[in-house]
């Protein structure tokens, strides 16, 4: 069977995006999202994306990592899938779907700048250097002096595979501040490398910059990663966590094409 297919990336974090409405996909089959997500083999991808109807929803949104293996949330596919859902038709400015770990919105514009609502966070362990946050997928966030002087694979890795976090896996961000931005890198578990973005990733670092000096007032986050820049913002929810949260910024259509 012959498969369309629609390769995205947001901010460098890339996916292959199927419009899956008519069920042309066989969802069960980790093998075929493995090999479409292999960048030798197959058309290269952080991830797979399913786009399926959904009763009271604009779509649903069904996410693999490149590994094969369905996965919580992905911020940048979130965006990904809005501009993909935009570009269909199906929506005009503003959409609301389903995902692993519950509702979200989004709005598009004729830029396909996305600006996508997340879960609300809570605030998790803190220790000297470094928080562990769910921002719709784990995330260990740790602050570093200077990010070029880090081995993201290396060093990532070493924290996903420790004896805490090995069984369920953990993704982990390394963060450097300036004064008006912070930069991050984040190593993805599935993917099990550096990925040039991750959406995630990108608020569970915002938010622990946030903590580190909290306020009383809505807060904004620039940050730069290797594939581009993003834009957090949320409120403050009591001394717990943070709600309203949104991550916001481009997603782009790279090509389209067939398999199969």
């Amino acid at each position: 069977m012959k498969i369309p297919f629609f390769k995205y990336q947001g901010t460098g974090n890339d996916f292959v995006i199927i419009d899956n409405r008519t069920a042309i996909f066989p969802k069960g089959d980790t093998a075929l999202v493995e090999q479409l997500c292999n960048r030798r083999l197959g058309v290269g991808a952080d991830g797979l994306i399913l786009l399926q109807e959904r009763k009271g929803y604009d779509f649903e949104m069904i996410y693999y990592n490149s590994d094969g293996r369905i996965s919580s949330m992905c911020g940048n596919g979130g965006r990904c899938i809005s501009a993909f859902a935009k570009k269909l038709g199906i929506i005009d400015k503003h959409c609301s779907f389903l995902a692993i770990d519950g509702d979200h919105e989004a709005t598009v514009d004729d830029e396909n700048w996305v600006e996508l609502k997340m879960q609300d966070v809570k605030f998790g362990e803190r220790g000297e250097d470094y928080c562990v946050l769910d921002t719709g997928s784990p995330h260990y966030v740790i602050f570093v002096e200077d990010l070029d002087d880090v081995n993201v694979v290396e060093n990532g890795k070493a924290i996903r595979y420790s004896a805490t976090y090995k069984k369920e896996g953990i993704n982990v961000n390394f963060v450097e501040k300036r004064k008006e931005e912070i930069l991050v890198a984040t190593y993805e578990r599935g993917v099990e490398d550096e990925t040039l973005s991750c959406g995630t990733g990108v608020t569970a670092c915002a938010i622990a910059h946030y903590m580190e000096k909290p306020t009383k007032e809505d807060t904004k986050v620039a940050v730069k990663t290797k594939g581009g820049d993003l834009e957090v913002r949320f409120k403050p929810k009591g001394d717990d966590g943070v709600s309203d949260v949104w991550l916001c910024g481009k997603a782009t259509l790279v090509f389209e094409g067939v398999v199969g």
